[in-house]
C-alpha cells in the first residue's frame, strides 16, 4: 500500500499536511506489538528505542525496529521511530542502526535546545526525513522559541507533561493544573512556527472518560493530536481531533461568506446574526485543513 508523502515544514505557514491525530507508542523490542500497531490504523506509529526499552535491551530493540520496518506493512501510518537523546551516548548507534531502513521520522525525546535538533539533522543528512521534538523538562520548555526556529526539518513539538512533571517537582493531577502553563506554552509556540502541537499520554488505561475529556481539551487548546500508550485508545482520541460533519459544514459556509463579501470589497460582516472577520476565518480554515488531513474532505 502506498504512503502518504511527507511534507516539509514551512515557517509561518500552514501546518504540514500529514495528519497525526494519533501517535501510538510501543517498545522497538516487542516485535509482536509492532505486528498489532502495523494494523491498528493511527496516524503515526513510533516504534521506541528510548525510554520504552530496557538499557541491556538497546541492541536488540534496534535490530527489532529494523526488521519491523522492512518487512512489515504500515499501511498509511506513519512509521517514527524515537531515538536516544544525545545525552545517552547511544544516538550515534540508532541512527547507524537505523538510518538504512529508514523510517519516515524520528523523535527526538528530552530537546531542551536547539542544538539537540541540528545534531539529530547533521547525523541524518543522508535521509532527511521529518523531525519532531519531544518536550519534557523545564529547560525545554524555557527553550521553546530557539528549539522550534531550530531546523526546516522540525515538523512537530510534542508535550511530555509526565516527564515535566518530574522535573518540576511537581504532583500530577488529573486536571493538569501544574502542567498547564506549559501546555499552554507549546501549542502556542508551535503555532507560532508553523508546526504541529502533539498532547501528552493519558496514562491510565482504564480511565476512557478521562481520556475523552483531556482529548477535547487539548483539541480546543489547538492541540493537532495526541500520543497513545494502547490501541484501545486510539479512536476515543481520533474523534476527539477529527472535526465533525456540523463543524466541517459551519467552517465551510463562513469561509465561502468570506470571499463572496471579500468581493464586494467587506472585510467585516455579518453572518447568522454574528459579526464575522478575519481570525474567525482564519479559525475556520483551519478546521477544515484538519479535516482534509484527516480524509473527512
Amino acid at each position: 500500500m502506498t504512503r502518504r508523502p511527507v511534507g516539509r515544514s514551512p515557517r509561518r505557514g500552514p501546518l504540514p499536511p500529514r495528519s497525526r491525530r494519533t501517535l501510538l507508542f510501543l517498545p522497538g523490542d516487542d516485535p509482536h506489538k509492532a505486528e498489532r500497531a502495523a494494523t491498528s490504523g493511527a496516524d503515526s506509529v513510533v516504534l521506541d528505542l528510548e525510554d520504552g526499552v530496557a538499557a541491556d535491551r538497546k541492541d536488540e530493540a534496534r535490530r527489532a525496529v529494523v526488521r519491523s520496518l522492512a518487512r512489515l506493512d504500515f499501511g498509511i501510518s506513519e512509521r517514527i521511530v524515537r531515538i536516544n537523546p544525545a545525552s545517552s551516548g547511544l544516538l550515534s548507534k540508532d541512527l547507524r542502526a537505523t538510518l538504512g531502513a529508514p523510517p519516515d521520522a524520528y523523535l527526538i525525546p528530552k530537546v531542551e535546545s536547539a542544538r539537540d535538533v541540528r545534531e539529530t539533522a547533521r547525523l541524518t543528512a543522508r535521509a532527511p526525513v521529518p523531525l519532531l521534538a519531544l518536550i519534557e523538562s523545564a529547560r525545554g520548555v524555557v527553550h521553546l522559541n530557539e528549539i522550534a526556529a531550530s531546523h526546516h526539518r522540525l515538523q512537530a513539538l510534542l508535550f511530555g507533561a509526565e516527564d515535566l512533571a518530574g522535573d518540576l517537582g511537581a504532583v500530577r493531577t488529573p486536571r493538569g493544573e501544574e502542567v498547564a502553563w506549559a501546555r499552554g506554552a507549546v501549542v502556542t509556540v508551535a503555532a507560532a512556527f508553523g508546526l504541529q502541537a502533539i498532547d501528552t499520554i493519558h496514562p491510565d488505561l482504564s480511565d476512557e472518560e478521562g481520556l475523552r475529556r483531556e482529548s477535547l481539551r487539548a483539541a480546543r487548546m489547538g492541540y493537532a493530536g495526541k500520543m497513545a500508550i494502547h490501541p484501545k485508545q486510539l479512536p476515543i482520541i481520533a474523534a476527539a481531533f477529527t472535526p465533525g460533519e456540523e463543524e466541517i459544514a459551519r467552517a465551510r459556509a463562513l469561509v465561502e461568506a468570506y470571499e463572496r463579501e471579500g468581493r464586494s470589497g467587506k472585510g467585516v460582516f455579518v453572518l447568522e446574526g454574528r459579526m464575522v472577520d478575519r481570525p474567525m476565518v482564519r479559525a475556520a480554515e483551519r478546521v477544515l485543513a484538519r479535516a482534509r488531513a484527516a480524509g473527512r474532505i
